[in-house]
């Protein structure tokens, strides 16, 4: 039985769905090439790997539906099967491996796992992206780091006092206990900062809200893990004295920070990111300035998480230090490898 970092039989995001235009898509998850594209009957995803001479079906073109390599024209179904190929028969050409995907919420869903075994009703709902209550704006970077060190960055949010001093750290948030709960599969670390200035991010939202953001707040951070390897993060302020993470609408700037984390290999991911605001929702432009804030935010945490990455492959024996801080990343990381060994037993047995 292999070891693996990747729980298999769940959904990742793997594209935004903005990402799958006219072209074929070729992207890495849990160690697997994939190339995705846009046949007939939705978005498919098959390997990235031409039966006929391996080149990477990613860099051909779709045609009436069919994925077509850009090498010597062999044309692939979204089942996997080859279709056709100049002064070819192809019946006897072998397949190449389909995946299950989805296209929802605005993203590409793509389950790792065998595709007869995928369940629509596993993926998540996101009630933001749904409602017209709600705005949304986000992005993607790449990062050489294990999906799990993201995992560990969002669940511990002391980090922002350091990483984000410019933004939304200040020090209220590490001189604050915090509380780690876990329900149903589902890791809750929350803080609560009551009487406090909003650092500048912050500000900037209420003003934006037309709150006073030279008054003083209630904040809060409330952060859920969910399998496999995703972070919704409930931020906000308040003008305090009005209930906090309670207040009323008018009383408050509040979103959800949203954080898909996709494996790529063991030492890189896909990170989806994006906040989820209940204020402002038909102003675009707030969107824009939201988004480019955002994005320089986790730029920061993109180049700390590389360098970690390095560190702890130079010194791979050295043991690094679990602290209270730590415990909505070690809960989670514990959820990941119980799935793990879950699905790994199941496989041994059949």
């Amino acid at each position: 039985m292999t070891s693996s970092t990747f729980i298999r039989n769940a959904w990742y995001v793997a594209a935004q769905s903005g990402e799958i235009t006219d072209k074929p898509l070729g992207r890495t998850i849990c160690n697997e090439k994939i190339v995705l594209f846009r046949s007939l009957d939705g978005i498919a995803a098959v390997e990235d790997f031409c039966p006929h001479r391996g080149a990477p079906l990613s860099l051909g073109f779709v045609q009436d539906g069919s994925l077509v390599c850009g090498y010597h024209g062999l044309e692939m179904g979204c089942n996997g099967k080859p279709q056709a190929m100049p002064l070819q028969r192809v019946q006897g050409f072998p397949c190449i491996k389909a995946y299950a995907v989805v296209e929802k919420y605005g993203f590409v869903w793509f389950w790792a796992g065998d595709k007869d075994d995928a369940d629509e009703s596993l993926l998540p709902h996101l009630e933001w992206a749904e409602s017209d209550e709600w705005a949304y704006g986000g992005g993607i970077y790449h990062i050489n780091a294990d999906y799990r060190l993201m995992i560990d960055n969002l669940m511990d949010l002391t980090h922002e006092t350091y990483v984000h001093a410019s933004s939304i750290g200040q020090k209220e948030i590490d001189e604050t206990t915090s509380k780690t709960t876990i329900k149903n599969e589902v890791v809750t670390l929350e803080r609560h900062m009551e009487n406090i200035y909003a650092p500048p991010f912050w500000q900037k939202c209420m003003h934006l809200n037309h709150l006073d953001s030279e008054q003083l707040v209630d904040r809060w951070q409330r952060c859920h893990f969910h399998l496999p390897s995703n972070v919704h993060i409930e931020v906000g302020v308040a003008l305090a004295g009005n209930g906090g993470y309670h207040a009323p609408d008018d009383k408050k700037a509040a979103s959800i920070v949203v954080d898909f984390i996709t494996p790529e290999t063991d030492t890189s991911h896909w990170y989806f990111w994006g906040m989820a605001r209940r204020f402002g929702v038909d102003d675009a432009n707030l969107t824009d300035v939201i988004r480019e804030g955002q994005g320089k935010i986790f730029g920061e945490d993109l180049d700390m998480l590389e360098q970690q990455q390095q560190n702890l492959l130079k010194y791979p024996d050295r043991k690094l230090l679990m602290l209270n801080i730590d415990a909505g990343g070690v809960q989670a990381r514990k959820l990941i490898e119980r799935k793990i060994q879950a699905e790994q037993t199941v496989q041994a047995e059949g």
